[in-house]
């Protein structure tokens, strides 16, 4: 048996995560609002790149981005975030807490995507990094990160955020008329204390090299 005060979590945790501010040192997240946030998220999205492997995009106009953001918006199980460049209030990407399953003290971070000019600059990996420790410190035992089995670029930034891959579940879904075999990765509460601050010097490094290309 679990102990009393793990199990006494589960009832504290809604069935939709809670928004909340979550500021890192150069990145901030706040619950997504569509009105706000589209026009700004609409200018990063133009890449068709940006969206291989989501379930959406590319998107023609802004209705069409808001539509499919107002689903994140709108889940039952899940929350999105803005994600913003603090020093210059830009807009970087958005990224959701989802597939949250308060009863078993597991929540996934997903459907994350930024704009081209964030990618590579340490802002997903600080983003990661806020989401996590805020997660742990809710009480979640397990946070989740699952991706195309084929998306190399999201299994490697899984790995060097600390997470640990386990397995691939075949013919998982049926993303835009394809197959999707799904990578499976997780980090644990009890693996946070030591992979916690080995992510965050992975992000500080990353932001280092932004800042000297800048």
């Amino acid at each position: 048996m679990l102990p009393p005060d793990v199990l006494a979590r589960r009832a504290a945790l809604p069935h939709k995560p809670a928004g909340a501010v979550l500021v890192g040192p150069t990145v901030e997240l706040r619950p997504l609002e569509l009105a706000a946030d589209v026009p700004g998220l609409f200018a990063i999205a133009g890449e068709p790149r940006i969206w291989t492997w989501m379930s959406g995009g590319p998107f023609a106009d802004e209705a069409d981005l808001r539509a499919w953001l107002a689903s994140q918006v709108l889940a039952a199980d899940g929350t999105p975030f803005a994600v913003r460049d603090r020093a210059t209030g830009a807009l970087a990407g958005v990224a959701n807490f989802l597939a949250n399953q308060p009863a078993h003290l597991k929540i996934e971070l997903g459907s994350i995507w930024y704009g081209t000019a964030a990618q590579g600059t340490g802002i997903s990996a600080e983003a990661t990094h806020v989401m996590l420790g805020h997660a742990f410190a809710l009480g979640y035992r397990r946070v989740e990160w699952k991706c195309d089995a084929n998306n190399a670029p999201s299994q490697k930034a899984a790995l060097a955020y600390g997470f640990t891959f386990e397995g691939i579940q075949q013919a998982h879904y049926i993303i835009k008329d394809a197959n999707r075999d799904t990578a499976w990765f997780r980090m644990l509460d009890d693996e946070w204390a030591d992979r916690g601050p080995k992510l965050a010097a992975y992000a500080a490094a990353r932001r280092a090299t932004r800042v000297r290309t800048m």
